[in-house]
């Protein structure tokens, strides 16, 4: 059974997560998606709410594969998280050649820490390619429409934070 690690933010999850969730589980047999959370940072959503937009989306978009998705949050370095949720694979997803120099200096460090652990690029699909978390709420506090870049239920959930602020 192949376990893969899919970490980030997903404050809130995007189109662009769900283009890499769906590479994800083209490869593994498991995926562990892994929400970052850091003491230090004010995400807009608390990790239970990201959790939940995540299985909901989950579960509505890849209904066959809802069992074998867990969500989890992590507070270190990824590649220690990844290997404690018993993951081979690494999954990031890259949008441009930014990304790309960057992964590449994390993938070979992750390696250097723990050689039994692959870290595997996801291309983002040219529709998502410009879609970012940051910018999302960016645009939903300027009071701008993210229907195209998030599912619906993020939009609502996005919707909502922003009129209680």
């Amino acid at each position: 059974m192949r376990t893969a690690f899919y970490p980030g933010s997903f404050d809130p999850m995007t189109n662009g997560h769900i283009d890499v969730l769906e590479q994800a589980l083209a490869l593994c047999d498991e995926l562990v998606i892994g929400i970052g959370v850091h003491p230090g940072k004010a995400p807009l959503f608390s990790f239970d709410e990201r959790a939940s937009m995540i299985s909901h989306v989950v579960q509505s978009e890849f209904p066959l594969r809802f069992e074998t998705v867990t969500v989890i949050s992590f507070d270190g370095l990824v590649i220690d998280a990844a290997s404690q949720a018993g993951a081979t694979v690494l999954v990031r997803g890259l949008r441009d050649g930014t990304d790309l120099d960057y992964e590449m200096q994390m993938a070979g460090m992750n390696r250097a820490m723990a050689p039994d652990i692959t870290t595997v690029f996801a291309p983002a699909f040219p529709q998502t390619r410009h879609i970012t978390a940051t910018l999302v709420r960016q645009i939903a506090k300027m009071g701008g429409d993210v229907s195209p870049f998030v599912p619906e239920l993020v939009q609502k959930a996005l919707a909502a934070r922003i009129a209680e602020a």
